[in-house]
């Protein structure tokens, strides 16, 4: 009886102990929404959409009126989002820039204190193994996207419905029941072309962006029902942000990128603090994406890192007054185009954007920054301008060239990015290139062709991209894309020229360079051919489809030791992929090294078994003298061969 009693006291003794803080800790939740704008939800006022998981999240939380977002770019503005750092700092300023291991993200702050991390993308723009290197560290799982061929759907290949990445989210979950968990959901959905699926396409045929917002809304919706289910909802801390806008015709944008006004940098911020803490409360500060981080870090009680330039909201999130920051915004994605990069302060109810015609807006009277009033004499321009060269002189980041390969380049496209070689970065006065201004509806014309030729419509991408041209001959992003046009369409001697132009205007242009190459070959200018897929691989030497095409174009020419050299190089670069190794099979049977050309097959084998294969593969083993396993490799190629050739 004693021994009982002592075992009963023991466990009251082990209940009334103090949690650790593991166990303490709420989950977290961060959902981002991507291409919303603040005006296009119902909460902020807007009656012709249709947002009740948004409207239910601004009841059962609090609501920021005024975010905004340092960058209109969704790998640019995310890396912002996980790491509490202006472009200029973290250094994601372009598509394929590794966010540096000196900066942590939310994954790894919160991993260090017990949470279980994971992360479920919308797009392949933020795939970590190819447009976002880095925002997979501190992830126990990050959900990349799978290597799937250009002839694939887009749904899949690059980009994912909002249902289907919160039902990977709820799977995850379901696995991994513990906590405490952070969890990142990105919906992608909002995002140009507007698509979205039935019944919101019929709702909002008129409004197709606003459907896309509506069906992304229904996704969330899915999320916070599990969350209910599994009763979660109440005591976790969920945050909600757009991670930038869309320009809708505003000012003669019609998507996002190129400009820093409110229409892309103004997005929605909800705050569910656990237990419903501030519930329904709403605050016009204005506050930045860059101060999430440090706020979601306060609440659990966590170390803010000093080198976070965002800060923390709480004393916003307690009701309490908080002085207003500067909204610092950053776009370098006009250089992809050559034309000048854009800066911009958001302070004391004005708008100062840094550019070749530079540009101030007294955001009281003209919120839609109509009237530019700028005067450099002004003191709030002088200051803004201070604000400007004091982020310059604090920031070590300089301007970085994603470096991609062309078939990711191909996945930009899809998402609807242009431009391939952002080669005007380094030069040393931005200011002297061409103002952003003045080439909008030029790059509208772009845009357009890029989506009518993604969408199967050929002569429609021809005829913008021939206007595009009469507006400007100077434009090597148009000649490039009419040359990949004509490309795809078997026009070889048109797509050609169209490159040739495209690489005159701008000599350093890989991807110009590299469609030139296959334009040649194609025409049978082997010799052209070379030269120009030696140039693009001297600009950007990780492209294994163009040291393949080139180790191809030098064995037409005669020339197996150059063939050697680069069909080596890419298997270097892709060691499981079959067709590389295939080509340098059949060199070495050329030069009788059965022996080199048998261990080059025979892996090849193992991932992408062919006829064609097979057939190397029975003369290699013949030149070896084993007979019987060229048999048996005969056999299979006639297997191979009639399974092919079965209706």
């Amino acid at each position: 009886m004693r021994l009982e009693r002592y075992f009963l006291v023991f466990l009251l003794m082990l209940a009334s102990a103090p949690r650790t803080l593991a166990q303490r800790q709420p989950d977290v939740y961060l959902i981002t929404l991507d291409t919303v704008r603040a005006d296009h939800v119902g909460c902020y006022g807007y009656e012709k959409g249709q947002t009740p998981t948004l409207d239910r999240l601004c009841r059962d939380g609090i609501r920021f009126s005024r975010t905004f977002t340092p960058s209109p770019i969704t790998n640019t503005s995310h890396a912002s989002i996980l790491t509490g750092l202006l472009p200029s700092a973290h250094g994601v300023t372009d598509f394929g820039v590794p966010l540096a291991g000196a900066h942590a993200t939310w994954a790894q702050l919160l991993k260090q204190h017990g949470y279980h991390t994971a992360a479920f993308i919308g797009a392949v723009i933020l795939d970590s193994s190819s447009l976002a290197p880095g925002l997979d560290r501190g992830f126990d799982s990050y959900d990349n996207f799978p290597n799937l061929p250009k002839s694939t759907p887009r749904w899949g290949r690059v980009e994912r419905r909002g249902m289907e990445v919160v039902e990977r989210a709820i799977q995850w979950m379901e696995r991994n029941r513990g906590g405490p968990r952070f969890v990142w959901v990105h919906l992608y959905d909002p995002h140009d072309p507007y698509e979205a699926p039935a019944p919101f396409a019929e709702t909002f045929r008129d409004h197709p962006y606003d459907g896309e917002i509506a069906y992304a809304d229904a996704a969330l919706g899915k999320l916070l029902a599990y969350l209910d289910r599994q009763q979660r909802y109440r005591s976790s801390l969920i945050v909600v942000v757009g991670d930038h806008g869309e320009g809708l015709g505003e000012h003669k944008e019609e998507t996002h990128g190129i400009f820093l006004y409110d229409s892309t940098l103004h997005v929605p911020l909800m705050v569910k603090l656990p237990g419903g803490a501030g519930a329904g409360s709403s605050n016009a500060t204005q506050v930045r994406t860059i101060d999430i981080l440090p706020t979601v870090l306060a609440q659990l009680k966590m170390n803010v890192p000093e080198e976070l330039q965002g800060r923390s909201l709480t004393p916003l999130l307690s009701g309490e007054a908080l002085p207003e920051a500067p909204a610092i915004g950053e776009t370098d994605y006009p250089l992809r185009f050559g034309w000048a990069p854009l800066r911009s302060v958001r302070r004391e109810n004005s708008k100062f954007i840094e550019a070749p015609r530079p540009e101030f807006y007294d955001l009281a009277t003209d919120p839609g920054e109509t009237r530019n009033v700028y005067e450099p004499w002004s003191p709030k321009v002088q200051a803004a301008r201070a604000v400007l060269a004091d982020i310059r002189s604090n920031t070590e980041a300089a301007r970085s060239a994603g470096q991609v390969p062309q078939e990711t380049l191909e996945h930009l496209k899809a998402l609807g990015y242009l431009g391939t070689d952002p080669g005007q970065t380094n030069v040393p006065e931005p200011s002297l290139l061409p103002d952003p201004k003045d080439k909008i509806e030029l790059q509208n014309l772009l845009h357009r062709a890029l989506m009518a030729d993604e969408g199967g419509q050929p002569g429609i991408a021809r005829a913008a991209l021939e206007e595009a041209i009469a507006m400007d001959a100077t434009s090597a992003v148009a000649f490039l894309q009419l040359g990949q046009i004509e490309l795809a369409q078997g026009d070889y001697a048109r797509a050609a020229g169209h490159l040739a132009r495209a690489r005159t205007l701008r000599p350093n242009d890989a991807a110009a360079a590299w469609y030139q190459g296959q334009a040649l070959e194609k025409l049978n200018d082997l010799a052209g051919a070379r030269d120009a897929l030696n140039e693009s691989l001297r600009l950007t030497p990780g492209q294994y489809e163009a040291r393949l095409l080139l180790g191809r174009v030098y064995a037409r020419l005669g020339d197996a030791n150059a063939a050697r050299d680069q069909l080596e190089a890419a298997v270097l670069l892709r060691p499981k992929a079959a067709t590389a190794r295939v080509e340098l099979a059949r060199i070495l049977l050329g030069e009788k090294r059965y022996a080199d050309a048998t261990r080059q097959l025979e892996r090849a084998a193992q991932t992408e078994p062919s006829a064609e294969l097979y057939r190397l593969l029975a003369q290699s083993y013949r030149g070896l003298g084993r007979t019987e396993e060229a048999q048996r490799a005969e056999a299979q190629a006639a297997l191979l061969l009639k399974k092919d050739q079965a209706p």
